[in-house]
Protein backbone atom coordinates (compact mmCIF):
# COMPACT_ATOMS: atom_id res chain seq x y z
CA UNK A 1 0.00 0.00 0.00
CA UNK A 2 2.90 2.75 1.02
CA UNK A 3 4.31 1.89 -2.39
CA UNK A 4 0.70 2.31 -4.10
CA UNK A 5 0.64 5.68 -2.50
CA UNK A 6 4.72 7.03 -3.30
CA UNK A 7 4.34 6.33 -6.71
CA UNK A 8 0.75 7.88 -6.95
CA UNK A 9 2.13 11.18 -4.84
CA UNK A 10 5.32 10.50 -7.68
CA UNK A 11 2.90 10.58 -10.92
CA UNK A 12 1.06 13.59 -9.32
CA UNK A 13 4.58 15.90 -9.28
CA UNK A 14 5.29 14.50 -13.34
CA UNK A 15 1.78 15.61 -13.79
CA UNK A 16 2.32 19.13 -12.12
CA UNK A 17 5.17 19.44 -13.96
CA UNK A 18 4.12 19.25 -17.30
CA UNK A 19 1.44 21.19 -16.79
CA UNK A 20 3.53 24.07 -15.83
CA UNK A 21 4.52 26.42 -18.94
CA UNK A 22 7.33 26.08 -20.42
CA UNK A 23 9.96 28.87 -19.30
CA UNK A 24 10.89 31.94 -21.53
CA UNK A 25 14.53 32.71 -21.41
CA UNK A 26 14.97 36.65 -20.22
CA UNK A 27 17.03 37.81 -22.75
CA UNK A 28 17.04 41.57 -24.37
CA UNK A 29 17.97 42.43 -27.31
CA UNK A 30 19.23 45.59 -29.36
CA UNK A 31 18.84 45.54 -33.11
CA UNK A 32 20.27 48.05 -35.52
CA UNK A 33 18.02 48.00 -38.60
CA UNK A 34 17.59 50.27 -41.78
CA UNK A 35 15.38 53.61 -41.06
CA UNK A 36 13.07 52.13 -44.53
CA UNK A 37 12.39 49.27 -41.64
CA UNK A 38 10.97 50.99 -38.89
CA UNK A 39 7.30 50.27 -39.84
CA UNK A 40 8.16 46.42 -40.43
CA UNK A 41 10.65 45.88 -37.95
CA UNK A 42 8.31 47.49 -34.86
CA UNK A 43 5.26 45.24 -36.07
CA UNK A 44 8.09 42.02 -35.99
CA UNK A 45 9.36 42.91 -32.60
CA UNK A 46 5.78 43.24 -30.87
CA UNK A 47 5.02 39.70 -32.46
CA UNK A 48 7.85 38.42 -31.12
CA UNK A 49 7.64 39.94 -27.83
CA UNK A 50 3.96 38.60 -27.52
CA UNK A 51 5.22 35.32 -28.55
CA UNK A 52 8.36 34.96 -26.06
CA UNK A 53 7.10 37.67 -22.76
CA UNK A 54 10.57 37.19 -21.53
CA UNK A 55 12.34 38.87 -24.35
CA UNK A 56 12.85 42.90 -24.12
CA UNK A 57 13.74 43.92 -28.33
CA UNK A 58 15.26 47.06 -28.39
CA UNK A 59 15.42 49.04 -31.95
CA UNK A 60 17.84 51.73 -33.22
CA UNK A 61 16.77 53.27 -37.28
CA UNK A 62 19.03 54.87 -38.71
CA UNK A 63 20.73 55.10 -42.06
CA UNK A 64 22.52 51.70 -42.85
CA UNK A 65 26.01 53.58 -43.36
CA UNK A 66 25.42 55.30 -40.05
CA UNK A 67 24.65 51.96 -38.31
CA UNK A 68 27.38 50.06 -39.64
CA UNK A 69 29.65 53.05 -37.85
CA UNK A 70 28.15 52.76 -34.84
CA UNK A 71 28.77 48.80 -34.83
CA UNK A 72 32.60 49.40 -35.91
CA UNK A 73 33.17 51.82 -33.33
CA UNK A 74 31.88 50.05 -30.58
CA UNK A 75 28.11 50.22 -30.23
CA UNK A 76 26.77 46.94 -28.57
CA UNK A 77 24.08 45.28 -30.45
CA UNK A 78 23.06 41.68 -31.62
CA UNK A 79 21.66 42.08 -34.98
CA UNK A 80 22.19 44.13 -37.80
CA UNK A 81 19.57 44.83 -41.01
CA UNK A 82 21.19 46.68 -43.75
CA UNK A 83 19.05 48.13 -46.88
CA UNK A 84 22.11 46.99 -48.61
CA UNK A 85 24.49 44.45 -49.51
CA UNK A 86 27.48 46.90 -48.91
CA UNK A 87 27.52 47.51 -45.04
CA UNK A 88 26.81 44.05 -44.72
CA UNK A 89 29.76 43.10 -46.23
CA UNK A 90 32.04 45.86 -44.45
CA UNK A 91 30.76 43.98 -41.28
CA UNK A 92 31.67 40.81 -42.73
CA UNK A 93 35.04 42.04 -43.67
CA UNK A 94 36.05 43.10 -40.76
CA UNK A 95 35.37 40.53 -38.72
CA UNK A 96 31.72 41.34 -37.18
CA UNK A 97 29.30 38.86 -38.76
CA UNK A 98 30.31 34.89 -38.92
CA UNK A 99 31.17 34.29 -42.99
CA UNK A 100 28.17 32.32 -43.64
CA UNK A 101 26.10 34.06 -40.98
CA UNK A 102 24.55 36.95 -43.32
CA UNK A 103 20.62 36.14 -45.07
CA UNK A 104 18.83 37.88 -47.42
CA UNK A 105 15.38 38.23 -46.03
CA UNK A 106 13.68 41.20 -48.08
CA UNK A 107 13.94 43.74 -51.60
CA UNK A 108 12.32 46.43 -51.91
CA UNK A 109 12.26 48.63 -55.06
CA UNK A 110 12.29 52.78 -55.90
CA UNK A 111 9.46 55.24 -56.90
CA UNK A 112 9.03 59.07 -56.54
CA UNK A 113 6.98 60.65 -54.15
CA UNK A 114 5.69 64.27 -54.02
CA UNK A 115 3.48 66.49 -51.85
CA UNK A 116 -0.21 65.45 -51.86
CA UNK A 117 -0.66 68.57 -53.10
CA UNK A 118 1.58 67.85 -55.53
CA UNK A 119 1.97 72.18 -55.72
CA UNK A 120 4.77 71.40 -59.40
CA UNK A 121 2.16 69.26 -61.05
CA UNK A 122 4.97 66.57 -61.43
CA UNK A 123 3.09 63.31 -63.19
CA UNK A 124 6.22 61.85 -65.41
CA UNK A 125 9.74 61.05 -64.65
CA UNK A 126 10.80 63.59 -67.62
CA UNK A 127 9.06 66.21 -65.37
CA UNK A 128 11.56 65.61 -62.39
CA UNK A 129 14.21 66.86 -65.33
CA UNK A 130 12.26 70.70 -65.20
CA UNK A 131 13.37 73.89 -64.28
CA UNK A 132 12.37 75.87 -60.91
CA UNK A 133 12.21 72.31 -58.91
CA UNK A 134 13.03 71.12 -55.64
CA UNK A 135 13.95 67.89 -55.19
CA UNK A 136 15.52 65.71 -52.10
CA UNK A 137 17.54 62.58 -52.09
CA UNK A 138 19.52 60.78 -49.63
CA UNK A 139 23.38 61.12 -49.57
CA UNK A 140 25.08 58.72 -52.14
CA UNK A 141 26.57 56.94 -48.73
CA UNK A 142 22.95 55.94 -47.97
CA UNK A 143 21.52 52.92 -49.75
CA UNK A 144 18.93 54.23 -51.10
CA UNK A 145 20.39 57.42 -52.18
CA UNK A 146 22.65 54.75 -54.44
CA UNK A 147 20.30 53.31 -55.79
CA UNK A 148 19.29 56.37 -56.61
CA UNK A 149 22.09 57.82 -58.94
CA UNK A 150 21.96 54.10 -60.21
CA UNK A 151 18.18 54.64 -61.53
CA UNK A 152 19.75 57.92 -63.06
CA UNK A 153 22.59 56.36 -64.65
CA UNK A 154 19.92 53.89 -66.19
CA UNK A 155 17.36 57.24 -67.20
CA UNK A 156 19.97 58.62 -69.21
CA UNK A 157 19.97 56.41 -72.00
CA UNK A 158 16.19 56.75 -72.43
CA UNK A 159 15.14 59.81 -71.34
CA UNK A 160 17.83 61.58 -72.45
CA UNK A 161 21.79 61.61 -72.11
CA UNK A 162 21.63 64.77 -70.18
CA UNK A 163 18.42 63.88 -68.13
CA UNK A 164 20.35 63.22 -64.87
CA UNK A 165 22.05 66.68 -65.20
CA UNK A 166 19.23 68.25 -65.44
CA UNK A 167 17.77 66.30 -62.57
CA UNK A 168 20.43 67.00 -60.35
CA UNK A 169 20.46 70.28 -61.04
CA UNK A 170 17.12 70.93 -58.82
CA UNK A 171 18.24 68.46 -55.79
CA UNK A 172 18.37 71.21 -53.14
CA UNK A 173 19.08 68.76 -49.70
CA UNK A 174 20.80 65.36 -49.54
CA UNK A 175 19.70 63.78 -46.30
CA UNK A 176 21.18 61.11 -44.02
CA UNK A 177 18.50 58.84 -44.44
CA UNK A 178 15.36 57.78 -45.91
CA UNK A 179 12.68 58.43 -43.96
CA UNK A 180 14.19 62.45 -43.82
CA UNK A 181 13.46 62.17 -47.96
CA UNK A 182 9.65 61.14 -47.00
CA UNK A 183 9.28 63.96 -44.55
CA UNK A 184 10.30 66.72 -46.52
CA UNK A 185 8.18 65.65 -49.22
CA UNK A 186 5.27 64.71 -47.02
CA UNK A 187 5.30 68.50 -45.28
CA UNK A 188 6.28 70.13 -48.65
CA UNK A 189 9.23 71.11 -48.28
CA UNK A 190 10.50 69.59 -51.62
CA UNK A 191 8.50 69.48 -54.99
CA UNK A 192 9.67 65.79 -54.88
CA UNK A 193 11.83 63.06 -53.57
CA UNK A 194 13.02 58.93 -54.49
CA UNK A 195 12.31 56.81 -51.53
CA UNK A 196 11.26 53.13 -51.41
CA UNK A 197 8.20 51.73 -52.63
CA UNK A 198 7.46 50.68 -49.16
CA UNK A 199 7.98 53.99 -47.41
CA UNK A 200 5.28 55.65 -49.93
CA UNK A 201 2.94 53.37 -48.83
CA UNK A 202 3.58 54.16 -45.21
CA UNK A 203 3.08 57.65 -46.13
CA UNK A 204 -0.33 57.30 -48.49
CA UNK A 205 -2.37 59.85 -46.70
CA UNK A 206 0.50 62.67 -47.53
CA UNK A 207 2.42 61.65 -50.70
CA UNK A 208 1.42 60.70 -54.35
CA UNK A 209 3.80 58.33 -56.08
CA UNK A 210 5.13 58.26 -59.89
CA UNK A 211 6.29 54.96 -60.96
CA UNK A 212 9.99 53.81 -61.77
CA UNK A 213 9.78 51.22 -64.50
CA UNK A 214 11.29 48.15 -64.32
CA UNK A 215 13.63 48.97 -67.14
CA UNK A 216 15.18 52.09 -64.92
CA UNK A 217 14.64 50.91 -61.42
CA UNK A 218 16.63 48.93 -59.51
CA UNK A 219 16.09 46.57 -56.53
CA UNK A 220 17.42 46.60 -53.24
CA UNK A 221 18.80 43.92 -51.40
CA UNK A 222 18.38 43.53 -47.75
CA UNK A 223 20.67 41.04 -46.04
CA UNK A 224 20.68 40.54 -41.92
CA UNK A 225 22.85 38.81 -39.71
CA UNK A 226 23.61 38.13 -36.16
CA UNK A 227 27.04 39.93 -34.56
CA UNK A 228 29.34 38.23 -33.60
CA UNK A 229 29.51 39.92 -30.27
CA UNK A 230 26.26 39.35 -29.60
CA UNK A 231 25.54 39.13 -25.67
CA UNK A 232 22.49 36.23 -26.50
CA UNK A 233 23.22 34.81 -29.77
CA UNK A 234 21.04 32.39 -29.28
CA UNK A 235 17.77 34.44 -28.74
CA UNK A 236 19.31 36.87 -31.52
CA UNK A 237 19.45 34.03 -34.40
CA UNK A 238 15.83 32.84 -33.03
CA UNK A 239 15.01 36.38 -33.75
CA UNK A 240 16.49 36.09 -36.99
CA UNK A 241 14.58 33.10 -37.59
CA UNK A 242 11.45 34.78 -36.91
CA UNK A 243 11.69 37.08 -39.35
CA UNK A 244 13.03 34.88 -42.31
CA UNK A 245 9.70 32.28 -41.14
CA UNK A 246 6.31 32.33 -42.77
CA UNK A 247 4.71 34.55 -40.46
CA UNK A 248 7.74 37.30 -40.66
CA UNK A 249 7.74 37.22 -44.52
CA UNK A 250 3.88 38.09 -44.15
CA UNK A 251 4.24 40.80 -42.43
CA UNK A 252 7.20 42.20 -44.50
CA UNK A 253 5.15 41.91 -47.66
CA UNK A 254 1.92 43.79 -45.71
CA UNK A 255 4.31 46.56 -45.43
CA UNK A 256 5.45 46.84 -49.01
CA UNK A 257 8.58 44.71 -48.95
CA UNK A 258 8.94 41.44 -51.72
CA UNK A 259 9.83 38.42 -49.17
CA UNK A 260 13.20 36.97 -50.02
CA UNK A 261 12.48 33.20 -48.97
CA UNK A 262 9.11 31.69 -50.19
CA UNK A 263 7.70 28.94 -48.32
Amino acid sequence: MNRFFAAFALLCMLFACACQPAKTENASLTVMAAASLTEPFTALADQYQELHPGVKIVLNFAGSQALANQIVQGAPADVFASANLKYMQQMLDQGFVEPDGSRTFAYNELVVVVPKTNPAHLSTLADLAGTDLKIVLAAEEVPVGSYTRQFLDLADAQLGADYRARFMKNVVSYEDNVKSVLTKVSLGEADAGVVYGSDAASAADTVLTIAIPVELNVRAEYPLAVLKDSANPRVAAAFVDYILSPNGQTLLARYGFTPAITN
